[in-house]
């Protein structure tokens, strides 16, 4: 019996989580650059939160526009990444149910590359949504801080890519049951979103959603980016908004890391 080995010059491709979530996020990318109506479409939810919550906001808190945009446009961002975010598994039960997902797994990429690179792909999108409705809600009178942008953007991707991943392992644990991926998903995001203080101030909210909202990382992040969009670098909410974003990602590769294994 003879046998037949691999020419001298071939190597063994190894796995590289920098080059590999490179490669995922430009696979990624592709179907969105073909097709950038997706991107202007998805311009609509925040815009409609951002013309009809703030007028109402500017209107019952009797403070100056400039103000109120500080406090809201800030936390539309961030209900931006959420949703976002939170809706890549959507797109992974579809890679399911035609098989690329499974070819995808066979190749050879660092497995936590499968999650950042995803959960990239969608920030690139809302960095270029938040860059518009900065650009919007200039002209009303809301001022930003450009470094303090920069630093709110790179935490968003951060908390992003936490969400994604958890997100992804949610699609690995529902499979093709996509009303079940939806029923959890929403079920989250929105208690999530309410006991944020995103769109709507909590001071005056009954106690148990003020010591909710306390442990909620997103409460946490919405601060934070309030905090870097005016220039106040040095507030204490940017460590906590940090941490909190921080956690979700550790979290987030870990449970996502585990979920892909189990399903290889």
């Amino acid at each position: 019996m003879t046998t037949t080995s691999l020419p001298h010059n071939d190597t063994l491709v190894r796995p590289n989580l920098a080059r590999d979530t490179k490669n995922v996020l430009t696979r990624e990318l592709k179907p969105v650059l073909r097709d950038p109506f997706t991107l202007i479409f998805s311009l609509l939810q925040p815009l409609v939160f951002l013309g009809l919550f703030a007028p109402l906001l500017i209107g019952g808190s009797g403070q100056p526009a400039a103000e109120t945009l500080a406090w809201f446009v800030p936390g539309v961002l961030v209900m931006i990444v959420l949703f976002g975010t939170g809706a890549t598994g959507s797109n992974l039960q579809y890679e399911m149910m035609t098989g690329s997902h499974e070819r995808t797994l066979v190749a050879p990429l660092a497995r936590s590359s499968l999650l950042v690179g995803r959960a990239l792909k969608e920030i690139a999108p809302i960095v270029v949504q938040a860059l518009v409705i900065v650009l919007i809600a200039w002209p009303f009178g809301f001022a930003i801080d450009i470094v303090g942008l920069l630093i709110g953007l790179a935490l968003l991707a951060v908390f992003g890519v936490g969400l994604g991943s958890l997100s992804y392992s949610l699609a690995l644990a529902t499979k093709d049951r996509e009303w079940l991926f939806w029923g959890v998903q929403q079920s989250l995001i929105f208690p999530l979103l309410i006991l944020s203080g995103m769109l709507l101030p909590l001071d005056d909210g009954p106690a148990w959603m003020r010591a909710v909202a306390a442990v909620n990382p997103v409460n946490w992040v919405v601060q934070a980016e309030r905090a870097l969009f005016a220039g106040d670098l040095g507030d204490a909410t940017v460590l906590w908004g940090w941490v909190s974003a921080l956690a979700v990602a550790a979290i987030g590769l870990v449970v996502g890391v585990r979920a892909i294994r189990r399903s290889s």
